[in-house]
């Protein structure tokens, strides 16, 4: 069985530290914005969770999702994207409210900030959180979303609806809708 190297461990936390600080410690957008995409692509290896929870990083990058910033929204949410698929960091966002931080960025200009937040409150989803995200709201959400001319987000919020609701809950959403305009009118349209 292979052993974790205590030294890559050690510098592993420290280089992530060290992004923190720097994110904190700097007065330059542009270099913000780096440090954030950095941090959500070390938050996809599954190495880097427990080191990402204890630097408090899930709450670095909820705060991101309320900034005016469209970048520190992109990586904040692919971040927290990222960190969603962990057990224990899914838990933590949840009980930091981030369900509603998280659906408020199904309204983001940036395609990719939406089909990270659909992918997030599908990595969301418990037994316990169920309902909320599942609301007629967000139902009604990803069916304007399914008649989208992108693929990607026609596709991811087709699965959405497959996976996470009842024929009885896209059925009430659909009713609910009736009457409205049956297409992605409303929603601000994702920039390439």
């Amino acid at each position: 069985m292979w052993r974790k190297d205590s030294s890559e461990g050690s510098d592993r936390f420290e280089y992530l530290q060290t992004l923190v600080t720097e994110f904190q410690d700097t007065d330059s957008e542009e270099a913000k914005e780096q440090v954030l995409a950095n941090l959500a692509n070390f938050a996809y290896d599954p190495k880097n969770m427990e080191y990402l929870r204890e630097l408090q990083v899930i709450d670095l990058f909820l705060d991101m999702l309320t900034e005016d910033n469209e970048n520190f929204v992109e990586f904040g949410m692919g971040g927290l994207c990222n960190l969603s698929m962990d057990p224990e960091c899914r838990d933590i966002i949840l009980q930091s409210g981030g369900i509603t931080l998280v659906t408020n960025c199904l309204s983001s200009r940036k395609e990719e900030t939406i089909l990270s937040a659909i992918t997030t409150l599908m990595n969301l989803r418990t037994p316990s959180s169920h309902t909320e995200i599942t609301d007629a709201g967000i139902l009604q959400c990803m069916l304007r979303f399914s008649l989208s001319e992108s693929p990607r987000l026609r596709n991811l919020a087709s699965v959405f609806l497959q996976d996470c609701c009842s024929e009885q809950q896209v059925a009430r959403a659909e009713q609910l809708m009736q009457g409205q305009q049956q297409t992605a009118v409303g929603i601000p349209l994702p920039k390439d």
